[in-house]
């Protein structure tokens, strides 16, 4: 049975999540799932500035059975093949649930910011939540290298052969948005625009202006972002966290202004995040509450 999805040449990291609670990515909101294997590598400098890590999702399910995977991607962009055809992936400022059913697999491309602007005239504004096919990919290829025994060096010397020439086409432009989204990324000290337009030595509305065109989304998302995925991964591995806690460490005002904010992008509170997590880990004494 076909399962559904819907919704340098060697690696130098290689990893793998066989049922584990601990997200190997933020964006990956409820890791462990029975029946779902992910593994993540990454590739050659070469390509650094385009491709952050490449993914591989499997499944092999119960007949009817399906599996919610619960992701907040990344503000960027994906480039997914499975089910014999390719396509680009827009960044999503709301949850997104991939629906798994039957046995199968996808290969992603977690890209960098720059990759946008470079794969399709499509502006980066227009695929904020959508995606649009990818003709070039190499489809068959990819098909044939899965499940061999060595197919992450296959995988890795076909997406070098493949994207490597648009690697090189990355200008001072896309090495900026990268390094912008970076920052955004990895330093909780930023909580507002005005603050990462400075680390950036951009002005605001120079920092808009570039996000904007080359991912489609705000400055606020990039920040808005990392909140979210830290507080949503937490909730799951860590259900007994205390609410009020986390949303001050996260540098919001109070509990009241980071639930709002959580309901608006995971459609639903963090007291719910933590309840399903609780009932997904029967064997865990949960304690603890908003205060």
């Amino acid at each position: 049975m076909r399962g559904t999805l819907r919704t340098s040449h060697a690696p130098v990291l290689y990893f793998r999540d066989r049922g584990s609670d601990v997200p190997q990515s933020r964006g990956h909101l409820n890791p462990g799932a029975r029946g779902v294997e992910l593994e993540r590598f990454d590739v050659g400098r070469g390509l650094a500035d385009l491709v952050r890590h490449v993914w591989i999702a499997r499944w092999q399910l119960p007949p009817g059975e399906v599996n919610e995977q619960r992701v907040l991607t990344y503000p960027t962009f994906n480039l997914v093949i499975t089910n014999g055809s390719a396509a680009l992936y827009g960044p999503d400022p709301k949850l997104h649930v991939r629906k798994l059913s039957g046995s199968g697999w996808a290969l992603g491309l977690l890209l960098r910011p720059a990759a946008g602007v470079l794969l399709t005239p499509t502006a980066p504004r227009k695929l904020v939540g959508k995606s649009q096919p990818v003709n070039d990919a190499p489809i068959a290829a990819v098909e044939r290298a899965m499940g061999q025994a060595d197919q992450v060096a296959r995988l890795a010397a076909l997406t070098s052969l493949w994207l490597g020439p648009v690697a090189a086409q990355v200008d001072e432009q896309g090495r900026l948005v990268n390094r912008v989204s970076q920052l955004a990324e990895e330093d909780a000290t930023i909580v507002r625009v005005t603050q990462l337009a400075r680390r950036a030595g951009l002005s605001p509305r120079s920092l808009e202006r570039l996000v904007v065109s080359h991912i489609g989304v705000t400055p606020k998302w990039l920040i808005d972002c990392r909140r979210m995925q830290e507080a949503a991964t937490t909730l799951h591995a860590r259900p007994d966290t205390d609410l009020t806690a986390l949303a001050l460490s996260l540098e919001y005002a109070d509990y009241a202004h980071f639930s709002r904010r959580y309901k608006e992008v995971l459609g639903e509170t963090p007291d719910r995040t933590r309840a399903v997590a609780r009932a997904s880990h029967p064997t865990r004494e949960n304690a603890g509450g908003r205060s």
